[in-house]
């Protein structure tokens, strides 16, 4: 490295944001890039160690140490050059991925890790403030066609390798507009959308065709928010294209099966979320389901469950509240036991910092109201014993509640949507396909195939991006015979 004793010299320095209170007014991005010398530095503490754990903890392998030693030397555009060899969209997990590989990083064993994420941030930043990201498209056209259903991460990375090696990708999106849950379950205070649409731009350009307002199948749920105009039928795409790969989001929610659960002003977060965002890219909406002056109960202590509360406090919230069935998980996570692996420990997002009460081993037994409208939620203390919860006797409690939202997850993608095509599922609901082997990310009907949450059910930003990377090389290979796509 450019400066072997870095890691010992230099302390971690988080990206300057906007205060709290001053946030709250808006809806735009509040968290800054390093600036040059910030960044110089904070790529001296990496210290190119023999292994290195951040690149395979990274779920696309980014070739971590390589772009930290070039952010030290100044030369921005290798280092972007080496970034964009792994990951299509390094703005989306600069952004928004929990960054695992800082949790795998050796640094981490015993001081605060690289900042990682922060210098990814930086160099994606500096590339399209200085044009360097540009169109790559293909110099030979294969004549060969690909459908890619669903536009979220894991449709844009497998659409943007497709293309580039020479093949007619149609992206098709059920929503309005392109993105997915990057568009419409991501609030724009954490990744303001005009990211997604420099992307678009770029692909575009690269020859990729993008078709929103299109459902693929039929019987689309009532209980998710799809704003299509046009049907296609599983049996025209695959008569129109010469391979198919389904890439939509897990976003069949976790329902709260208690009494009350039919009154009004008890939502699924993704009624809530993907409204706001819309309003926030200028769409008049009718009926929106607004926070404003009212006591809030989030129910799930996870990411989706933060969103809620940081879109709440912005609607202006009288209280918000967020309830979590798991117990409250260390400060500190114990690093001889658990490195490099992913730490379970308590994490305060931003949206907590701007308001927000927290409670841990809560259970929700019910919700009443009057003139079926809930007023409040009656829950209960919870305990696990030998792996199973157990209620604490005399602890149930209630609380006022005005508006109560469902953030607990997401068991499965779209049934109708795999139903429409007949492809055999795993015991979780996904399209059943394996990652390894001879018919990588194929599922059980020929020529189509399957990645992301569509696959391996609701997970991270950048495992979406690296399945759909993985399955543009096996459609590649299925289509030319082999593939010179990186895997």
């Amino acid at each position: 490295m450019g400066k072997i004793t870095g890691f010992m010299e230099y302390e971690r320095l988080q990206e300057a944001s906007e205060e709290p209170q001053k946030r709250l007014k808006h809806y735009k991005e509040f968290t800054l890039h390093l600036n040059d010398a910030d960044a110089k530095i904070q790529g001296a503490r990496c210290m190119d160690c023999g292994i290195p754990f951040c690149n395979n903890g990274c779920p696309v392998n980014n070739i971590i140490p390589d772009w930290n030693d070039l952010v030290f030397h100044g030369d921005y555009q290798t280092a972007l050059d080496t970034l964009h060899s792994t990951n299509n969209f390094p703005e989306f997990t600069g952004r928004i991925c929990p960054a695992p590989c800082e949790a795998a990083c050796t640094l981490g064993i015993n001081e605060d890790p690289v900042g990682i994420k922060s210098i990814e941030h930086f160099i994606i930043d500096k590339g399209w403030e200085n044009g360097w990201v540009k169109p790559q498209p293909a110099v030979v056209k294969t004549g060969k066609k690909v459908a890619v259903v669903g536009s979220g991460p894991a449709g844009m990375a497998a659409a943007q390798q497709l293309a580039r090696v020479g093949h007619d990708v149609t992206v098709f999106e059920k929503n309005d507009r392109v993105g997915g849950l990057l568009r419409y379950g991501i609030p724009d205070f954490k990744m303001e959308k005009s990211h997604i649409d420099l992307r678009v731009k770029q692909m575009e350009a690269e020859g990729v065709t993008f078709r929103t307002g299109v459902f693929i199948g039929k019987d689309f749920p009532a209980d998710i928010i799809n704003w299509a105009k046009e049907t296609i039928s599983a049996d025209q795409l695959n008569k129109d294209f010469d391979a198919v790969i389904l890439t939509g989001g897990a976003e069949q929610p976790r329902d709260l099966p208690v009494p009350g659960r039919e009154l009004k002003g008890v939502h699924y977060a993704m009624e809530f979320l993907p409204v706001q965002n819309k309003v926030n890219a200028g769409d008049k909406v009718k009926d929106q389901i607004m926070a404003t002056g009212k006591h809030v109960i989030v129910i799930g202590g996870g990411d989706t469950g933060s969103d809620c509360v940081g879109t709440s406090n912005r609607h202006g919230a009288e209280s918000v509240i967020q309830f979590e069935l798991l117990p409250q998980p260390p400060e500190e996570e114990n690093k001889p036991l658990v490195w490099p692996y992913w730490p379970t420990k308590l994490r305060t997002s931003s949206s907590h910092e701007e308001g927000c009460e927290r409670d841990w081993a809560v259970a929700t037994k019910r919700l009443e109201g009057k003139n079926g409208k809930v007023e409040k939620l009656i829950a209960a203390r919870v305990e696990w014993k030998d792996g199973k919860m157990v209620e604490v006797p005399n602890s149930e409690f209630e609380m006022k509640a005005d508006l109560v939202l469902l953030a607990m997850g997401f068991v499965s993608p779209v049934q109708s949507v795999l139903d429409a095509f007949g492809i055999e599922k795993d015991g979780r609901g996904n399209a059943k396909a394996t990652t390894d082997g001879e018919g990588c990310y194929r599922t059980s009907v020929d020529k189509v195939f399957a990645a992301g949450d569509m696959r391996r059910g609701q997970s991270l930003v950048v495992w979406a991006i690296r399945e759909g990377r993985q399955c543009a090389r096996e459609v590649d290979a299925f289509l030319m015979g082999d593939s010179v796509l990186p895997r």
